[in-house]
């Protein structure tokens, strides 16, 4: 891959990696322990703020998978790596590397077809 394409997906991902941040710091409040005080919220409330809460959680550890998987490909961009499928070696498609920039495998280890 040559350095301007490798200088592109590095700015692609590094610019996730830092939405991905802000986005997981404004929603540190949704996380929170629901409070249960039956005198001054009702059972349905506290149901829905529960559930509200755990689609919070839940989307909390996409976002740091996500954060894993952009590491793990600004690593592979330090080590020369980048591009390449962690499964098989073979190059990943650039029009995958855009669509996904952290993507760390091929079409064919990703579909299954190479297993």
């Amino acid at each position: 891959m040559t350095p301007k394409a490798l200088a592109h997906f590095r700015q692609l991902l590094e610019t996730q990696k830092a939405e991905l941040i802000a986005s997981k710091e404004a929603a540190k409040d949704t996380t929170k322990p629901v409070k249960l005080d039956q005198a001054s919220v009702g059972r349905l409330s506290r149901m829905d703020a529960m559930q509200g809460q755990a689609m919070a959680i839940e989307t909390q550890r996409r976002r740091d998978l996500q954060l894993q998987r952009i590491k793990g490909a600004l690593q592979r961009i330090d080590s020369g790596d980048y591009g390449l499928c962690v499964r098989c070696e073979e190059e990943i498609d650039k029009r995958r590397l855009e669509t996904d920039p952290a993507a760390p495998l091929c079409f064919d280890c990703a579909s299954g077809a190479n297993t």
